[in-house]
C-alpha cells in the first residue's frame, strides 16, 4: 500500500513497508547507489551531514560575503546562514527548519541555494529580512573544473568510533550580482572579487550538542577542543602568470601538540590535473592579541620533488568569522540542532577585533589573501586557528582563544 501526499506537485510517496524508504522525485532518476530510496542515508549516525559553503571577497580586502547550508537527514533538519564583513563590522542571518517531505527544496527562511548549471553555475541568495539589514543574490561561475580534497577520516581519541568520514571537492570561480547593507546596494562586478566554494558529505564533526552521557575529547569539534596547542591553516587560491597560465592551490593542514595529524594540499591545473603535495610548511605570523593573520609564506614540498613557495599577503580588516555561522558552536547552538518549524534569526558585531566579541566569535575567518610566487599573482583566502602559547611566533598563552 502506498499514501500520496497532498498537494504534492512532485508526489512523494510514503511506503507502508516499514524497511523501504519513502519514494520521492530523486528515486525516478537512475541514480541509485544503495538497496533502498534517496530517503535513506547509508548510516543512521546522526552526524551524517551534507554541507554547501562559499565565501567570495573583494581583492582589495574592502568586502566579503559568506553563505553556508547543511542538510542533516538524521536529524531532519535544514539550516543556514548568510553574513557579510565590512572591515571590522560583521552582519549575519541563521535560519534553521524541519526537513520535511521534499529533499529537493535547498532554502531554509530567506536564504537560497540554486543549482544552475551542475559543477559550473551556482546561485545563493540571501532575501531581505528582518533581522539584519542584509541581503545578497549572488551567481558563482567556476574557472577551474571542481577538485577533490584527500578523504577526511578520523577516529575518536578513545580508538573506537570513527567520529569524521567525509568526501569534499572545492572549486574557484567568481561571483556576479549584488549586495545590500543597510539600504546601499552594491554591485559585485567578477573583475574585482574571487569566489571558492565546496560541497562535502559524510559523518562530520560538530553536528549537534554534545551528548552528556560520552565521554568527552579533545579533538576538533568535540566537546573540549581547544585545550591544548592546536594550529590549523585552511586556505584555497589561484595564481595567474603574466601569460595567462592559471595555477590553483588548496591544502588543509592540523597540527595537535607539535604533530601533524591531518594533512591535504594539491597543486591543481585548469585540465583536471592534480600535482599531490607531501609536505606543508607554513611560516606565518599572526597578532598576539586577536590571532589574526599577519602575513608569510607557505612551502609546499611535492610528492613527485621541488618546493613552491607562495608568499601571502592580507587583504584589509574584512573577512567573515564563521563563529556566528555555528562552526564550532556559537552562544550554546550547533550545527544540525532541531529548533522546530523554523527559526531565523541574527546579529550584528560593530567591530570583530574587539576582544571580548572575540572571545564570543572565535578567530576563525575567511581571510581575504594575495598570493605570489615568482611573477604569479592571484587571490584567495585563508582560515587559521592557532591557539595555545606559540614562543617561537611571538604568541602568549594569556591572549589564546578559540
Amino acid at each position: 500500500m502506498t499514501v500520496i501526499l497532498p498537494n504534492s506537485p512532485t508526489r512523494f510517496v510514503r511506503n507502508a513497508m516499514e524497511d523501504i524508504g519513502m519514494i520521492t522525485a530523486l528515486d525516478e532518476m537512475l541514480n541509485h547507489q544503495i538497496v533502498d530510496t534517496f530517503a535513506t542515508a547509508a548510516t543512521p549516525d546522526h552526524s551524517w551531514t551534507e554541507k554547501i559553503w562559499t565565501a567570495m571577497v573583494r581583492k582589495d580586502g574592502a568586502l566579503a560575503i559568506d553563505f553556508g547550508l547543511g542538510r542533516y537527514h538524521n536529524r531532519g533538519v535544514m539550516d543556514g546562514w548568510a553574513a557579510v564583513s565590512r572591515g571590522g563590522q560583521q552582519w549575519t542571518v541563521r535560519a534553521n527548519r524541519e526537513l520535511r517531505d521534499d529533499p529537493l527544496v535547498t532554502s531554509v527562511g530567506p536564504l537560497t541555494y540554486e543549482i544552475i548549471e551542475p559543477l559550473h553555475q551556482v546561485r545563493y541568495a540571501l532575501a531581505p529580512n528582518e533581522h539584519q539589514p542584509i541581503a545578497f543574490d549572488v551567481t558563482f561561475t567556476s574557472e577551474m573544473v571542481p577538485f577533490f580534497e584527500d578523504r577526511h577520516r578520523q577516529r575518536e581519541k578513545d580508538g573506537f568510533r570513527v567520529g569524521s568520514d567525509v568526501v569534499r571537492y572545492h572549486q574557484i570561480g567568481v561571483p556576479s550580482g549584488w549586495v545590500e547593507i543597510e539600504g546601499e546596494r552594491i554591485t559585485i562586478d567578477p573583475d574585482e572579487w574571487t569566489e571558492y566554494r565546496d560541497h562535502s558529505w559524510g559523518v562530520r564533526l560538530d553536528v549537534g550538542a554534545h551528548n552528556a552521557d560520552i565521554r568527552p575529547t579533545a579533538d576538533f569539534g568535540d566537546a573540549r577542543f581547544g585545550e591544548g596547542e592546536f594550529i590549523l591553516v585552511w586556505s584555497p587560491f589561484m595564481l595567474v602568470s603574466p601569460n595567462g597560465e592559471k595555477v590553483a592551490y588548496h591544502f588543509y593542514h592540523q597540527v595537535k601538540q607539535g604533530r601533524v595529524f591531518y594533512s591535504s594540499g594539491y597543486r591543481n591545473h585548469p585540465d583536471g590535473t592534480q600535482e599531490k603535495v607531501a609536505r606543508v610548511r607554513p611560516e606565518l605570523r599572526y597578532d598576539d592579541a586577536t590571532r589574526r593573520l599577519l602575513g608569510g609564506t607557505v612551502h609546499f614540498d611535492m610528492l613527485q620533488g621541488g618546493t613552491h613557495s607562495v608568499e601571502i599577503e592580507v587583504m584589509g580588516t574584512s573577512g567573515v568569522h564563521l563563529g556566528p555561522g555555528l562552526y564550532l558552536g556559537f552562544d550554546g547552538r550547533k550545527h544540525g540542532s532541531w529548533q522546530g518549524e523554523l527559526t531565523v534569526e541574527g546579529e550584528a558585531f560593530a567591530d570583530t577585533l574587539d576582544r571580548k566579541t572575540l572571545e564570543r566569535i572565535r578567530q576563525l575567518r575567511d581571510c581575504p589573501i594575495r598570493v605570489r610566487e615568482g611573477d604569479a599573482v592571484g587571490y584567495g583566502i585563508m582560515e587559521t586557528i592557532i591557539h595555545g602559547a606559540h614562543p617561537d611566533l611571538g604568541l602568549t598563552a594569556a591572549n589564546t582563544l578559540v
